[in-house]
């Protein structure tokens, strides 16, 4: 009678560690997602700080991009 009931009653203990497993993991995955999209203006301004383009390609650019 005891066990039973231990039984029935720690059953949300499960379910709980579950559901906080898979919204964990449901977070993880869309951070995981958005670091990996940049805008196109992050990529002129990495090109810019990298020197790949000079101040005058980067102030055009970024005049059609916004």
């Amino acid at each position: 009678m005891y066990g039973s009931h231990w039984l029935g009653g720690g059953m949300w203990i499960f379910w709980l560690v579950l559901i906080i497993f898979v919204l964990w993991g449901t977070k993880a995955f869309n951070k995981n997602t958005a670091e990996k999209q940049t805008s196109a203006l992050d990529i002129l301004k990495e090109r810019y700080a990298r020197g790949e383009i000079n101040q005058q390609e980067y102030e055009a650019k970024k005049r059609d991009l916004v």
